[in-house]
């Protein structure tokens, strides 16, 4: 018997998760010499002492950890994921201002104390998901207090949407960026596109008056400022105004946005709303079909005006090409979404995944060959990507409607 595509794509997502992603992080991320999770390891296992731990890394483990022991029940899943939560509310916050420190030393002192809003957004998703998975009053109160932390000190009152970066007592910061890959500007979609994914999942534990006006700005963010006129792409970098400060856009961004404004837009409630977003969902997804996808089934990374700027294949937009190519099927039945979904998938099993040391490599070049250089685990490489495709292709298989027996 041959099983349909989704099946067998749900099959493999289940068994990257519970033999390979999870039992990697299990094994070699936690720090039993100082706490928490270790910062960095290379391609070979091999740990870099001086290396900070990342606000990113710690929050991405807490989801992974939660949302994962929800599907397993794996009482080491648990551990971990009570792990991360304890290191965040003992060294991450902030005891004075609030908020979370961006970076810490080996030691879980503080290294860097800015306040990055994207990182606080982390924490939200992260804090959210404890709370959804084990019922946690304390860390949905602390997901609360970092929302309103946001809104009082970041977001934009006239123009709307949410400055990048402030510092330690919560004052606009004169470097804005993220890492050096970075435009310094005031505003940009990846930070816009994780504080929507954080009220998302915020909403789904405390579905506040505020709350519900902020996610649905939010979306209006992304239909009027943020999405190409066509609904093609989305800018990456903005003044205050919302004025583009850049030309480039990136396939995976394009393609995780596509699924993520339809959740925001599915926990809203409004049908009306929904099937706005749902149309610009997959405009953008088949932008990035005929345009971003390379002949092997890889999402390849950067485009400017209709030409490939950057062909190399990162493990996160892989991952997010997965789901946000099953979403588009979902939503249209066309076949070509559902193809691109399993090729994609399968790209990663044949490029991605290393067979040696386990976990995917950060990127390999277009003719395949991995790069060794990025470290498997980092401030940036983590198993929130690639552990969500997994959850969420499963989740969506099976929600699928069954056909009725057949006599």
């Amino acid at each position: 018997m041959v099983l349909p595509r989704e099946t067998r794509l749900a099959a493999g997502a289940r068994r990257e998760l519970l033999e390979n992603i999870l039992p990697f992080w299990r094994r070699h991320a936690v720090d039993h010499a100082h706490g928490g999770f270790v910062a960095e390891l290379a391609n070979d296992l091999r740990p870099a002492p001086a290396a900070g731990k990342g606000l990113i890394l710690n929050t991405r483990i807490l989801w992974t950890f939660a949302a994962a022991s929800h599907y397993t029940g794996n009482a080491t899943d648990r551990v971990l994921a009570r792990r991360a939560l304890d290191y965040l509310v003992t060294h991450f916050r902030d005891p004075e201002h609030g908020g979370l420190f961006w970076e810490l030393d080996p030691e879980g002192r503080v290294r860097d104390d800015g306040k990055k809003i994207y990182g606080q957004a982390f924490g939200i998703y992260a804090l959210a998901e404890y709370d959804r998975v084990f019922g946690d009053p304390a860390a949905r109160g602390l997901a609360i207090e970092l929302f309103h932390l946001i809104e009082r000190h970041s977001r934009d009152p006239v123009a709307g949407g949410y400055l990048e970066s402030l510092t330690r007592d919560w004052q606009p910061a004169a470097d804005m960026r993220l890492s050096d890959q970075d435009a310094n500007e005031k505003k940009s979609m990846n930070n816009h596109l994780h504080v929507l994914e954080a009220y998302t999942n915020l909403y789904r534990v405390w579905a506040d008056p505020v709350l519900t006006a902020r996610l649905r700005e939010l979306i209006g963010v992304f239909q009027h400022h943020i999405a190409f006129p066509d609904g093609s792409h989305f800018h990456h970098f903005f003044d205050e105004a919302w004025r583009p400060k850049s030309d480039r856009y990136t396939f995976g961004h394009d393609i995780e946005g596509s699924w993520l404004l339809c959740e925001a837009a599915e926990v809203l409630g409004d049908p009306a709303l929904l099937a706005v977003v749902r149309t610009l969902a997959v405009r953008l997804a088949r932008a990035v079909l005929h345009e971003g996808v390379d002949t092997d089934g890889g999402l390849l990374y950067e485009g400017r005006g209709g030409r490939i700027i950057n062909d190399a294949k990162e493990w996160w937009p892989q991952a997010e090409a997965v789901v946000g190519f099953y979403n588009a099927w979902q939503l249209t039945r066309d076949e070509a979404f559902l193809d691109a979904a399993a090729r994609c998938w399968q790209f990663i099993q044949d490029r991605l995944v290393d067979r040696v040391h386990g976990e995917w490599f950060w990127r390999v070049a277009r003719d395949g060959t991995p790069d060794l250089a990025p470290p498997k685990v980092s401030m940036w490489k983590c198993p929130y990507h690639n552990g969500r495709c997994c959850l969420e292709v499963i989740r969506r298989v099976a929600d699928e409607p069954q056909p009725p027996n057949q006599p």
